[in-house]
């Protein structure tokens, strides 16, 4: 293979759990060249990475808006165009939705691979398709085409790994904020789904029972929550939430003691680092999206209609009738050798 192509556009989650796929593939082909299309808001993650050598940019967000519609129309094409040039020996869909099928198609690859389950009518684009299972946690069905490619799946690795120190980071105000923590917790209070969100304040209540000081992180759309958590932390929070790169927020959760999140991408990122996470889970299923890996805890209610993958719901009984007692418990033996450790 002297050409190969991934696509996994988004989200930060998904393509943490891809990473896995990138290290097998890339030991199998270590002489090839890999690209991957993802999205302009993660390019982040992927930047200066060590196994890719090209990204192609996927400007997703920007392209739902009516008003961008010429440009939108010209960057789809320019897409297109490039990646039919490039000549890939195989490209591999690991999105499986209409638009991604349609980018593998577009690749014009003698093997386009993608899953049996792909939504949308993606599969009708592939030269192969693969059974991922729909009840496998999202890592190991991955895997399943990385096995198909006889990739050795064996071992399962998270490279996060970048071509240059530097990479244009500026932790100056960051450095300020946390340089005096020689140990502190990460809290991540945000989620996409406004049903993924234990409330904030609980976070915080949490936040101040710990025997180390929090940083509380995430995007510009989580500051108003990332406040309220500071505001009753009782002075043991500090709040970097939509002050940082994706590459900086790697930087802090690598230094971290542990994490407590809802269900989001921060999380896998923590995971993918080693880091015990504590995750506070409601409409979604940990068994397929919780944190891979040994180490870490799922805290969850016990009420009959989780998982029920809803976006949106009256009642949220599945986070609201998680206490803050619950939720520290299962941090507490932690909590108590981090205490010991420090006195």
């Amino acid at each position: 293979m002297k050409k190969i192509l991934i696509i996994k556009p988004s989200s930060l989650g998904d393509v943490v759990h891809s990473l896995p796929f990138l290290n097998a593939i890339r030991t199998k082909y270590p002489l090839s060249e890999i690209h991957w299309v993802i999205a302009g808001g993660l390019r982040g993650l992927l930047e200066g990475h060590e196994m890719i050598d090209r990204l192609w940019i996927m400007e997703k967000d920007k392209w739902k808006r009516v008003v961008a519609l010429p440009k939108t129309i010209g960057e789809i094409r320019g897409l297109w165009k490039g990646l039919k040039d490039e000549s890939f020996d195989l490209t591999v869909d690991l999105q499986g939705l209409l638009r991604s099928g349609l980018l593998t198609f577009a690749s014009s690859s003698p093997v386009r691979v993608g899953f049996q389950e792909a939504r949308e009518g993606a599969v009708i684009f592939y030269t192969h398709s693969v059974a991922g299972g729909e009840k496998a946690h999202a890592v190991n069905k991955i895997m399943k085409i990385a096995e198909h490619l006889g990739c050795d799946t064996k071992t399962i690795l998270f490279p996060l790994q970048y071509k240059s120190v530097d990479n244009g980071l500026s932790f100056s105000k960051i450095h300020e904020s946390i340089s005096s923590l020689k140990d502190y917790a990460v809290i991540a209070p945000g989620a996409r789904w406004e049903t993924k969100r234990w409330p904030p304040e609980r976070f915080g209540v949490v936040a101040s029972m710990l025997p180390v000081r929090s940083v509380v992180i995430g995007s510009k759309s989580d500051i108003t929550d990332s406040e309220t958590v500071v505001s009753y932390s009782k002075g043991k929070s500090v709040s970097l939430t939509g002050e940082t790169t994706l590459r900086e927020m790697i930087e802090i959760i690598k230094k971290a003691v542990f994490m407590l999140t809802n269900d989001t991408g921060p999380m896998h990122i923590a995971a993918a680092l080693d880091i015990p996470v504590f995750a506070v889970f409601g409409p979604t299923d940990p068994e397929k999206t919780g944190p891979y890996g040994e180490g870490h805890t799922i805290i969850k209610s016990n009420v009959d209609c989780s998982p029920c993958r809803k976006r949106t719901c009256r009642s949220h009984d599945c986070m609201s009738s998680l206490s803050v007692e619950e939720v520290y418990e299962s941090i507490k033996p932690l909590a108590d050798n981090l205490k010991s450790a420090l006195t």
